[in-house]
C-alpha cells in the first residue's frame, strides 16, 4: 500500500508553532514533522505525498480523542504517527485538576480501537514519549522518573497490540547525551531543540522507512 497522506499528531513538540491556515510555508510547523515532510516529500515527489500536521501544544491523550473525527478521521489519511504523553504526565506530576486521574493508557487504548474501527487499513506509528533532566522538570525528576517509563511501557505495548511500528526515543536521546549536555537536545526537559528535533526525524525514517509502512 502507498501511503499518499500522512498525518502527525501529538502536542507542542508536534505542533511546531505550525501555522493555522494555508500559507505552505508554515503550516507544518518547525519541527520533526517538517523535516520528515521535507526529506520525504523531496525524495518521492513523482508520487506527491501529502503531509499534514495537527499537533496542538498542551494536549494529553484525552484532548486528541476530544478533536479525533475533526482532526483525524475527516481527513482521511493512509498513516497516522503519534508522539503523546507529556502533558499527562505534567499534569499528574504537578498536582493539577487536570492530573487527578491517570487516563493515559485507557484513552491511549480507545482512541486506537476507534481508529482502527473508523479507518480499519490506516498505518499507525506510535512514537515513544521522553525526556531529560534539566530545569524545570529536573526539580520532580524522581517524580518523572516514575511516571515516564510506565507511560513509555504503555505505548510499546499499545503498538504490539494494535500493529503499529513503536519509534523508541528515549535511548537515542539517552544517547545523544554522550556527545552534548542534556539541554542542548532539549532545552527544558520537554522541548527538542533544532538538534533534537532532528534527532527525533532521523529515529523516525530509521525505523519507519524499514518497517511494513514504509512510505513510498
Amino acid at each position: 500500500m502507498k501511503f499518499r497522506r500522512i498525518l502527525f499528531q501529538g502536542d507542542s513538540i508536534t505542533d511546531g508553532a505550525r501555522g493555522r491556515n494555508d500559507d505552505l510555508n508554515h503550516i507544518l510547523g518547525h519541527g520533526y514533522a517538517y523535516i520528515i515532510a521535507g526529506k520525504l516529500g523531496y525524495e518521492l515527489a513523482e508520487n506527491r505525498p501529502l503531509f499534514l500536521n495537527r499537533g496542538i501544544s498542551g494536549n494529553r491523550v484525552s484532548d486528541l480523542y476530544a478533536r479525533w473525527n475533526e482532526d483525524t478521521f475527516s481527513l482521511k489519511p493512509d498513516l497516522i504517527s503519534i508522539l503523546i504523553g507529556v502533558n499527562d504526565a505534567w499534569r499528574i506530576v504537578n498536582g493539577e485538576p487536570g492530573g487527578a486521574t491517570d487516563r493515559f493508557e485507557r484513552a491511549y487504548r480507545l482512541l486506537l480501537e476507534e481508529t482502527r474501527e473508523v479507518l480499519p487499513a490506516v498505518g499507525l506509528v506510535l512514537c515513544e514519549p521522553f525526556i531529560l533532566q534539566v530545569a524545570p522538570i529536573a526539580t520532580k525528576w524522581e517524580a518523572w522518573q516514575e511516571r515516564m517509563p510506565r507511560y513509555q511501557e504503555a505505548v510499546r505495548k499499545l503498538a504490539d497490540e494494535f500493529g503499529a511500528v513503536f519509534v523508541p526515543l528515549q535511548a537515542v536521546f539517552d544517547d545523544a547525551c554522550k556527545r552534548a549536555d542534556a539541554s542542548y537536545w532539549i532545552w527544558d526537559g520537554v522541548h527538542p531543540t533544532a538538534a533534537g528535533h532532528e534527532l527525533i526525524a532521523r529515529q523516525w525514517l530509521a525505523v519507519v522507512q524499514e518497517s511494513h509502512l514504509a512510505i513510498l
